[in-house]
Order: C-alpha cells, then structure tokens, then sequence
C-alpha cells in the first residue's frame, strides 16, 4: 500500500466532483509536510486555480473539505496559502506498518530474466603498492553502488581492472632486482603487497639520489639529471624487455605480481568488498590496440607520418585524441577500448558506470565517444561515477615517497580504536574476548566506511579517524549502538513472553512522533529508489542517520516495555522491529554490518 498513490488518485476524483476537470496523476504534486507546519503530507494547490478561477487558500479550503468527507485516510487538514497540509489517519499509517513487517527486504527490488545487466568497475589498482586511503574510498563506493543498482531491480556485473604492466611496475621489479637480496613476503613477515610497494619506494628514493649526484657532481640541470639517469633507463629496458615477452623479465614479474594479488585479496576481504570478474590491463592492451587498427580501416580513426593512430574529436567539441604511439604501443585510452571489449565480449551490458576519480572526467568524456563510434552500444550512455579525492587532516598523500595511509594499517587503526572507545564507555562489558573483538572490527569498519559514504561522492574530503568514531553525531558508531539497543528491547520483550504479531489493529491511537516515524520508515523504499537514480549511496547515509535520531527520540519520549496499554506495547515493539530492519537492509547496502549486542 502506498498512501501518496492513495491520496492521489483520491486528489483526482475531487477535482473531477468539484471543478469537473479530469487531471492526470503528473500534475499532482505531493510532497513530505515540512517541519514547521502539522501534517504528514502537503498537496501544492497552485496547479488548479486556473480550473477552481478561485484564489489558492480558498481552492486549498475546498480540496481538503472534500477529502476529509471521502478518503478515510485523510484525519485533518490546514491552509497555509497555496499549500494544503494533509493529516493521515492513524489507521492509515498502522495498515501501512503492516505492510512493511510483512515484507522481510522492504525497499528492495529483486532483479528477473529481463532486467537489465549493468556492469561496474571499480577499484583499479597498481601491482606496484599496496592499497591505500584513495582506494579505500573508490572500494567502498563502487562496492556500495554495486548493492543500491541490484537493490533497484538490476542485475549486476562487479569488476575490476588490475594496472599490472607499465613503467611503475618495472620500477618495483628493477628495485627489487638490485637491492631485494631474494627477499620475499615468507622471509621478511610482510605481506606481499606492501613488501613490493616498499620497493616502489626504494626505487623513487635510488632515482632522487641519483639525480642529485649528477646535478651536483656533472652540473647537470635537473630535466638533464633526470634524462641521463642510469636507473630509469634500466626501468625503461625492463619494460621493453617486458613488452618483447623476455622470459627472466616476464617470471620476476609473475612472482612479484603473485604477491601482491596475494596480499590484495585479504585486503579485499577485511574490507568486505569482492568482485566478480577481474580484468588485466596485460591482457586489454592488445586488444585495445587490434581494435584502434580496425577502427582505422573504417575511417574513425587517421594515422600521421610518425605511424601514430589519432581519433579526431573536433566535431564533439574535443580535441585530437592519441590512441597509438609511432612505434605501436598503447596508451591508456586505447587499455580501456581493449578492456572494454572483452567485457562486451563476455556479458551482454546494458549500461557501463566506472567508479573513477574526478580528475579523469575528461579521459571518460573522450572513451564514450571513442567506444560509441567503434560500435559499443553502450558507449554513449556510460556512467562515469565520478568523486572527489579523500585527503587526511594533514594534507595529501603521496606514493612514491610512502607518505600513503595504507589501506591495511588504516583498518587495523579503526579497529583497534573502536575496541579502546567501547571499552571506555563500557559497551564491551559482559562480552566474551571472541565478542567483543567481533563487535570492535563490525564498529572499527563500520565508522570508517559511514564516515567516507555518508559523503557526497563527488565532492573533496578529508578523513578524520577521530571524529568517525564517535558513538554521538553522524557517525557508523551511533546507527550501529541504535541497532543493538533496539535488538537489547526485543530481547527483552521475548524473555518476557511478550510475541509481537505479524499484523496489529488498526484502533490504537497514536501520537504524532510515531506517525511520523512510520512514515520515516516508510520513505526507505523511495530513498533507495533516489540512490540508484542519482548513483549516491550518501542519499541512504543519511537518511538512516536521520531514522536513527528521530527512533532515539522516540526511544527518550515514549515507554516500550513498560506501557500499560498492550495494544500500544506490541505496536511500539512492532515500530522497534520495523525502524531496526531498515537499519539493517539500509547499512548493508552500504556494506556495514549491524551488531546485536554493544
């Protein structure tokens, strides 16, 4: 049942009755009662004085009189000029809480054999370093949307594509050559990414001294220095030798990848994110390459004296794009054509969305017009899912100096303060060790996760660790303690005796706080719809943020468990039941956890 479809079609028949104009269901305009006023729901009036030829507050006056005396949902109503404030029946809002308990994944649409297939990358790391606070933040939003476009009756394609070959690679592998002395994750303890990304390091810090010597020792200019670097032209020879497939080059770089997929996939794991195929630029390269030259047979593509492969955007109000140097290697662009079509060889897509830092906006501008003009009937309409960079209070982050927050410590920091913040509040008390370890990484990553999704995407963001973890404000910390007193009151209820029944009368007076929560709880159907219209899991953020606070004062006003009324015992022990399963459906489609207990 859905009152606004009510109220509706209700709106229509007394426009007919009074005015005698048949409106369609567009032009009424329902929305949410704003705080400030009484109702539940404002119907604008504005749109029909034309048809009443009478001023708004009177044609508001008659609208509602006539509601009133033939929708028994409507219990009141008031006129603030052109808008009229409709009060529902308490029997409307307990008919629709019904509905809702009997509906175990309320707000959730199931996908079927004609629904279409929407495919999502993201993540897209570098086989040169471990993961990191940047892709923490691409991790958990493109795993987020992955959950809200299925929960809106998609099936889903989640991938990844690993940067596994390049001149940064090479730096990692060429480091690990010369200095390495046989070091692997077994006999260093490390675990196999960071072991590499330490080489990474390695190699920038080598190269810099380098550079200095010969600017100091040569009086070489710096661009000169770094031209003449006899480090980088053994990384540019490992890469050639790479690219030619030399069979030394090509093991140590089995080997060294080896382990940091090892190492990626328990990183995965502890961050609760998965993927269900997994693409390499090694293997999209070439295939990107054969399908730039057949683009170039069709005339989409031209080719300049140096041998380059150039896409001419001019039309589109872009510039000339290089998909192909003169000696025939690719360029990123040309990656993610190639990448682009083995997906579209393996799935049959019907919308493509990267999940893809903002400073690529223009690279996603230029791969939908390449991809529509060489034949992907996706290409045009690709989502580029585009979001803002997460800096920490002290400012940015760089890799090849290992200034990074590494994804693994940053995790195992949340945890490790969630279990030192629970403690001190006493949350933790009466716990086994094995409980409360489990309830300290469900609210280490839990304030870790809300505090970037609650976010808008596309905006910049620092990170503070201290502030996500507090269990007061808007933070994962406080739904979560909401949660688990919510499970603590039915816990209770059950050991009392007390059985809530799957559907209550709809005689009991209620108040106006716990009409308005039901219609809080209610509204969670078309906030997910929002989220995956408007591909922003902050929607559901904050939406759960704002259910939570309105329950808490709920909780702070109204007795559960002691109210002398059973009828409105067993309703308020419905609402708990209720506001506590959206929680949870709503957290995990931001993939958080909820805990029973705290």
């Amino acid at each position: 049942m859905n009152i606004e479809n009510k109220l509706i079609e209700s709106v229509i028949s007394g426009l007919q009755a009074l005015y005698g104009q048949d409106v369609p269901a567009a032009q009424i305009q329902l929305q949410k009662t704003k705080k400030e006023f009484d109702g539940h729901l404002t119907l604008v009036v504005f749109p029909f004085l034309r048809m009443s030829k009478k001023g708004p507050e009177q044609t508001a006056e008659e609208i509602g009189a006539y509601l009133v005396a033939n929708e028994p949902a409507i219990a009141g109503y008031n006129v603030i000029k052109g808008f009229l404030n409709l009060t529902i029946a308490s029997a409307t809002w307990i008919e629709l809480l019904n509905t809702i308990n009997a509906d175990a994944q309320y707000g959730i649409v199931d996908a079927d054999d004609n629904s279409p297939l929407v495919m999502i990358e993201y993540s897209s790391p570098n086989t040169n370093k471990p993961l990191h606070l940047g892709h923490v933040r691409n991790n958990l939003l493109g795993n987020a949307l992955a959950n809200i476009v299925k929960a809106n009756g998609n099936k889903v394609v989640k991938t990844n594509i690993v940067n596994d070959r390049g001149i940064h690679i090479c730096k990692s592998m060429l480091a690990w050559k010369l200095y390495g002395n046989g070091e692997t994750p077994q006999s260093s303890g490390k675990k196999g990414d960071h072991l590499v990304g330490d080489y990474y390091v390695s190699f920038d810090k080598h190269y810099k001294a380098e550079v200095a010597a010969l600017m100091e020792e040569k009086g070489m200019t710096k661009e000169e220095a770094e031209a003449a670097s006899p480090l980088m032209a053994q990384a540019r020879e490992m890469l050639l030798k790479w690219e030619q497939g030399d069979l030394e080059v090509r093991s140590l770089w089995e080997m060294m990848n080896g382990w940091v997929y090892e190492g990626f996939d328990k990183t995965y794991e502890k961050m609760g994110v998965s993927f269900d195929k997994i693409y390499y630029e090694s293997d999209t390269y070439t295939v990107g390459r054969d399908k730039v030259l057949e683009g170039l047979a069709n005339g989409v593509c031209y080719k300049k004296e140096d041998g380059s492969v150039w896409a001419d955007l001019t039309a589109e109000g872009l510039d000339h794009k290089l998909l192909l140097r003169g000696d025939g290697t690719s360029v990123y662009m040309t990656q993610d054509i190639g990448t682009a079509k083995l997906r579209f060889d393996d799935y049959a897509i019907n919308k493509m969305i990267y999940v893809v830092g903002n400073e690529q906006n223009y690279h996603f501008q230029v791969l939908s017009i390449l991809l529509d003009k060489l034949g992907f009937d996706w290409g045009k309409d690709l989502v580029h899912f585009s979001y803002g960079m997460v800096e920490l209070p002290e400012g940015k982050m760089k890799s090849r100096e290992g200034t990074v927050v590494d994804a693994d410590d940053l995790m195992e920091e949340m945890i490790s303060t969630a279990k030192e913040t629970s403690q001190e509040l006493g949350k933790l008390d009466g716990l086994t060790q094995e409980e409360a370890d489990n309830i300290a990484r469900i609210v280490g990553l839990g304030a870790l996760k809300y505090f970037i999704l609650k976010v808008d995407a596309r905006k910049n963001m620092t990170f503070n660790p201290k502030e996500s973890i507090d269990f007061n404000g808007n933070t994962g910390p406080f739904i979560q303690y909401t949660y688990a007193r919510i499970q603590s009151v039915l816990r209770k209820a059950a050991d009392n005796g007390i059985v809530v029944p799957a559907e209550l009368p709809t005689d009991i007076a209620l108040s106006e706080k716990e009409e308005g929560l039901i219609q809080s709880v209610a509204d969670f159907a078309a906030v997910v719809k929002q989220a995956g219209t408007d591909y922003s899991p902050s929607i559901i953020a904050n939406y759960i943020y704002d259910l939570v606070k309105e329950y808490n004062q709920f909780y702070h006003d109204f007795s559960i468990l002691r109210e002398e009324n059973e009828a409105l015992k067993l309703f308020r022990l419905a609402l708990s039941q209720n506001v506590a399963k959206v929680v949870r459906l709503g957290m995990a489609l931001l993939g958080m956890e909820v805990p029973n207990r705290m």
